[in-house]
């Protein structure tokens, strides 16, 4: 049940994902400007990151000392995360939102597959499985038949 549940929250994620993406591909189209796009929605993730936080926390925010945590990661993912919404805010409206999507997860797939493997950003290792490079190639194959016209 519980693997169902994390499964449908997955799934609403990536709706999540694809909904903001042609929001804000259509604010940065508007704007002309899409970097413009991503710092409008960088500070109201900000503003929502905050209030989700402060009304579902059942923990109390404790103080983080930055000897704690290494400087980098306080903004090497936000490094990443411009670039790429940047780069779907971009690409949306030129090739339309079901193609950048498809070929946004085909990179996630691909990237995540090799990350795995090796272990890079100081995640558990995941050894390629025959099975999982079939699906990798089952949805990369679909990916490409999905993008041809």
């Amino acid at each position: 049940m519980r693997l169902f549940f994390l499964s449908v929250l997955g799934l609403a994620g990536g709706v999540f994902l694809a909904v903001q993406a042609g929001f804000n591909a259509q604010l940065g189209s508007t704007l002309k400007q899409p970097i413009l796009a991503v710092i409008a929605s960088s500070i109201s993730s900000v503003v929502f990151g905050c209030l989700i936080l402060l009304l579902l926390s059942k923990e109390s925010i404790q103080n983080i000392t930055t000897t704690q945590v290494p400087w980098y990661l306080w903004f090497i993912g936000g490094l990443f995360s411009v670039l790429g919404i940047a780069i779907y805010f971009y690409n949306i409206p030129k090739i339309g939102i079901s193609k950048m999507i498809a070929l946004g997860l085909c990179g996630q797939l691909i990237f995540s597959l090799i990350a795995g493997k090796y272990g890079w950003l100081n995640l558990p290792v995941e050894p390629i499985t025959t099975k999982r490079l079939v699906g990798t190639i089952a949805m990369v194959t679909g990916i490409i038949l999905f993008n041809i016209k």
